[in-house]
Order: structure tokens, then C-alpha cells, then sequence
């Protein structure tokens, strides 16, 4: 057990699960220091009112707590007892991101490892279905001084661990806990308490190098997991490896939901172009089919490029492509699996005025070429097979917002026109603003528009009509 140092076992009781919103009303920790144990709890006026529900299943009401102090006139005295100790929660993440939080308002980092007891008994007991405290009791025999009070569930945990240290082979123990606590390896050019400054929320950010350019955009739904990943030895390849040892500097933003990180990601690749992300794309200018009439009176496709056709007003139009050769990849590959004519289609010539495209004498055109397949049937044949690829007009009159409640209760509305996004507003006056402030409609980007199709037109989110024009 001394091998761990200071242990300090902790729980607490909220107002809910609810980091954004909710608050601590309560908080045990048990001390353990070289063979010395504290015990210390207090309640907390939350500044909010418990719920009934948690009222019930704490026994902490309103009036228990008015009286309290609140979390910032406690936070030296529990920063002092917390520090240079081993964090041990029960879920830890919810314990410690609570306490991040109120810490984060009050000006301190909180300190030191962290470790959870339900991954710990995950570990070691991995055939046992449950690892919840009252399972935990059970099983291995804990005497319970009454649930839900931080102080009680507190004692529990160190419980918990007394019986794993006693009856537990070492090797297997120390395994599990060095396991569960080993650190991401950063480069000596970071602070080696970056990590433990890094929000849980979602964001962007991105990796400067050695000449302070960007040298890696990326964006999580937790951005402390998200960076740690990049440093964890057990799971770097190569060339995450190389890219680890390039980093000189973090930055991140913080911002809530998929949508708005999505499109700052996109935002900031385009920007900065860092070589280490792979999915960066050169913009080039796009093209896409359009039927059109022959000179022989029938329909056939032909590429239109973007600065001739508006792609987000244009009806008619068939897939997004960076390159010529690309489009023609893609009808001919439709061709093939249809059976449609490649003279035709425009994809190849014919060597004589009798003669088929070559796809018939192999089998692989029903005769439109020659007469086997009349134009019409052809030509419905081949608006059926484009149908999968065809680009969505702009549904709107004119401007419209995506409206975005993240995961921390804020909303947001992506502001987006013509498939072009105009940027992100969280009132009324930002929104008129971006409106305002938009003499013209940015390029068209393949990457922006698969973005905004897909959110815009899945009915998950309300769209927000803004103007006509």
C-alpha cells in the first residue's frame, strides 16, 4: 500500500449528473497517509435547489445545506488535503469532473492521479456483470454506515481497497493500478501538467511545431481524452509517434456539439493546411454532371465546373468532383454496373457509324448504341443510376440556421446559406450580424456542403428559416 503514497478516497453528492448545470451539496474524503487516517466532510449550499429526487435518494434537503458554505469558501482547505495524493473515486470521472469545475472558478488546477474503483474491479473481477457500490458491498463483504452520504461512500471505497490489497496477489493488484494511472508520455517541449489543465468538454485544436506553425487540426467530444490519446504509449503507432515528438504547443477551443466542431475542424484545416492530417484536401475547383440535350436530340451528361454553375442553386446536377478524371471514374463505374452505353454517355467515340461501344461486345451495354435499347428507356436508365449521387438544392428562400444544443445545455445556430457556412451566433444579434456583414457568399466546398446536407436535412436538429434572398 505504500508503494501508492498518499491516498485520499473520495465521493461527493450533487444536485445531478449534470456538470454543466448541477452543483455539489456534499463531500467526503478519507485521508491515508502513511499509516495515518483523516476522515473530513461537509455539506455545500449549492447556490441551486435539489431536486426532490436527489433529495429522496440523499437525504440532503434544501434546508440541510442553506447554512453551508459554499464550494469557494471550502476550496483551500480541500485543495490542501487533495493534494500530492492519489485521487480514488467510485466513477471517477463524475467525482473529478465536479470538483474540476468548482476548482476551475475559484483559480486552482486540481492536483495530482486519479484513479477509479469501478474500472479497478472491471479489471480485476472481469466475469462479475456488476462493479456498482451496492454490488461491490455484496460481494466483497463492505460494512455500509449508511448510502449515498459523501462521507459513508467514501469510507466504503478504502473498504474496498483494504480488501483488494489483503486479498488480491500483489503482482496482480499493482498491475491493475499501474494500468489504470499510466500517464500519457509527453515531449519535453510541453509543461508536464498540460494535461491536467485541459477541459473535458468538446472542441478543436491544434498542434504547433517547432516554428510555432500548425502542424495537426483535430476536435473530440472531450478534448483532454482526445489530446491525452495522442500521447499514450500503448497505442501510438508510428506515425503518431513522429507527430508526438514534433509538438512544441497546444491550443484548443472549446466549443459545445458535433456540428459546430465539425465545421471548425473543417474551418481550421483549410486554413492552416497541416501535412499531418491526412484527410486534407487541396481545394480545387469542382465539377459535376449535368443532362443535358445532344446534338442528336437525346441526353447525355456533361461536366459543368463550379465557376460556371452555381452547385447550390442549379437543379440537375450529379455528384461533386475534384478532378475530371474523377467524374469520369464515377460515370463509368455507374455504366459498368447498369449496363448503360459509354458512347452514349459521351465516355467513349465510336469507330464507326455501325459500330457499338466496346461495353456491347463484351455483354456489358443492352445496345443503346446500336439500336437494341431505344433512348428514351436508356435515358431513364441512366436518371435512375445518377439519382443516388444528386446534389440537394438549397431547400431555403435565402439564409437559414442550424440550431445546435450542445452537450453543456448551450445552444448555438449555424448560420449557413446556398450550403455556404456563414458562421456560428448564440443570440439574435450575432445572427443579424453574420447576415450583415456578408456582402458575399463564400466559395462552395465540397467538405462544408456534406456537413451541412447531412444536418440540415436528417431532422435531428430545427432549422431556422432567417431571410429571403
Amino acid at each position: 500500500m505504500t508503494q501508492y503514497g498518499k491516498l485520499v478516497f473520495v465521493d461527493l453528492e450533487t444536485t445531478g449528473a449534470n456538470t454543466a448545470i448541477d452543483h455539489i451539496t456534499e463531500i467526503g474524503v478519507v485521508e491515508v497517509d502513511q499509516g495515518v487516517v483523516r476522515r473530513w466532510s461537509t455539506l455545500v449550499n449549492p447556490g441551486i435547489p435539489i431536486p426532490p429526487f436527489i433529495q429522496n435518494l440523499t437525504g440532503i434537503s434544501d434546508d440541510m445545506v442553506r447554512d453551508a458554505p459554499p464550494f469557494a469558501a471550502l476550496a483551500e482547505e480541500l485543495f490542501g488535503r487533495l493534494q500530492g495524493g492519489l485521487f480514488i473515486a467510485h466513477n471517477a470521472r463524475f467525482d473529478h469532473g465536479f470538483l474540476r469545475k468548482a476548482f476551475k472558478q475559484t483559480g486552482h488546477a486540481l492536483p495530482g492521479e486519479v484513479l477509479c474503483t469501478v474500472k479497478l474491479s472491471r479489471a480485476l473481477f472481469p466475469d462479475e456483470p456488476k462493479h456498482n457500490l451496492d454490488a461491490l458491498i455484496t460481494r466483497h463483504e463492505l460494512v455500509a454506515d449508511g448510502r449515498h452520504r459523501a462521507l459513508a461512500d467514501a469510507d466504503l471505497l478504502w473498504q474496498l481497497w483494504n480488501r483488494f490489497t489483503t486479498t488480491i496477489p500483489v503482482d496482480t493488484f499493482s498491475a491493475a493500478v499501474r494500468h489504470q494511472l499510466k500517464r500519457p508520455m509527453l515531449p519535453p517541449h510541453l509543461a508536464p501538467d498540460l494535461l491536467d489543465n485541459l477541459p473535458e468538454n468538446g472542441g478543436v485544436y491544434l498542434f504547433h511545431g517547432a516554428n510555432d506553425e500548425v502542424i495537426y487540426v483535430g476536435k473530440g467530444s472531450n478534448l483532454r481524452q482526445r489530446i491525452s490519446s495522442h500521447f499514450n504509449p500503448d497505442r501510438r503507432i508510428r506515425a503518431e509517434t513522429e507527430l508526438a515528438d514534433l509538438v512544441h504547443r497546444i491550443d484548443w477551443q472549446e466549443i459545445s456539439g458535433d456540428v459546430g466542431q465539425l465545421l471548425a475542424e473543417t474551418r481550421l484545416m483549410k486554413s492552416f493546411k497541416p501535412h499531418h492530417n491526412r484527410t486534407v484536401r487541396k481545394q480545387t475547383e469542382l465539377c459535376s454532371w449535368q443532362l443535358a440535350r445532344s446534338e442528336t436530340g437525346g441526353i447525355e451528361p456533361r461536366l459543368v465546373m463550379a465557376s460556371d454553375v452555381d452547385f447550390s442553386r442549379t437543379h440537375g446536377l450529379y455528384g461533386l468532383f475534384g478532378t475530371r478524371r474523377k467524374a469520369e471514374a464515377q460515370l463509368r463505374a455507374i455504366a459498368d454496373t447498369q449496363a448503360l452505353c459509354l458512347v452514349c454517355l459521351g465516355l467513349e467515340s465510336r469507330t464507326g457509324i455501325d459500330s457499338g461501344c466496346i461495353a456491347h461486345t463484351s455483354g456489358r451495354c443492352r445496345g443503346a448504341c446500336v439500336g437494341l435499347e431505344s433512348p428514351i428507356v436508356h435515358q431513364a436508365r441512366l436518371e435512375t443510376a445518377l439519382a443516388k449521387i444528386k446534389i440537394k438544392p438549397w431547400p431555403y428562400a435565402g439564409a437559414a440556421g442550424l440550431v445546435e444544443t450542445g452537450a453543456d445545455g448551450r445552444v448555438q445556430v449555424h448560420v449557413a446559406q446556398h450550403w455556404r457556412y456563414l458562421g456560428t451566433a448564440q443570440s439574435d444579434d450575432e445572427i443579424w450580424s453574420i447576415l450583415e456583414s456578408t456582402a458575399s457568399l463564400p466559395r462552395f466546398d465540397l467538405e462544408v456542403y456534406k456537413i451541412l446536407l447531412r444536418f440540415f436535412t436528417n431532422g435531428v436538429m430545427p432549422v431556422r428559416p432567417l431571410s429571403a434572398g
